[in-house]
């Protein structure tokens, strides 16, 4: 038995949720989410401000997409009315991050600068040059770019160089002896 599949969605104020031709949508102030659901293993209904999922039999296809779909529809709910944010963290002499126009300019030591296009419906802030804001509505979305960014130059367990996450505990090794 799904141990996520079967608690309910709720459905905050100011939020509304679609079900049509097996697409369940969400709408709320930060925008609009869709998603495509799997008619033929689960059951989506929306009943007294929440979302209730239900595996339509027992096959182990079916209580797999059971968790699944309740756990997506949760993002959507909440991508909607609060969205989602990461925090990376630039470590080292000389790496920094600028936002210019549409596109994040990172300096990680390389001989170029690297320029990532910012996706639509992402916004990328950098409040100091060794900080960097990921928001935006789909998570999905921020933390691909997050890890996108981050796999530029991962930390090294040396110095700790590199790009990370925010609170992220980076396992240190020791240098040579001499």
């Amino acid at each position: 038995m799904s141990r996520v599949g079967k608690y309910p969605v709720e459905v905050p104020q100011g939020v509304t949720v679609t079900i049509a031709e097996g697409v369940i949508t969400a709408k709320g102030k930060l925008g609009e989410l869709k998603f495509v659901l799997s008619p033929d293993l689960v059951d989506t209904k929306v009943e007294d401000n929440k979302v209730v999922v239900q595996p339509l039999n027992s096959s182990k296809r079916a209580r797999m997409m059971w968790g699944t779909t309740r756990a997506r529809i949760a993002n959507l709910v909440k991508g909607v009315s609060v969205g989602f944010q990461k925090n990376l963290e630039i470590v080292g002499v000389g790496y920094k991050a600028a936002v210019q126009g549409s596109n994040l300019q990172l300096a990680l030591g390389f001989s170029h600068d690297v320029v990532l296009p910012i996706p639509a419906g992402v916004t990328i802030k950098t409040p100091a040059p060794t900080q960097i804001e990921i928001s935006g509505t789909d998570k999905q979305i921020v933390g691909q770019i997050a890890s996108e960014i981050r796999g530029y130059r991962p930390p090294e367990p040396y110095k700790g160089k590199g790009v990370k996450y925010a609170g992220e505990q980076i396992l240190r090794k020791e240098g040579k002896k001499k």
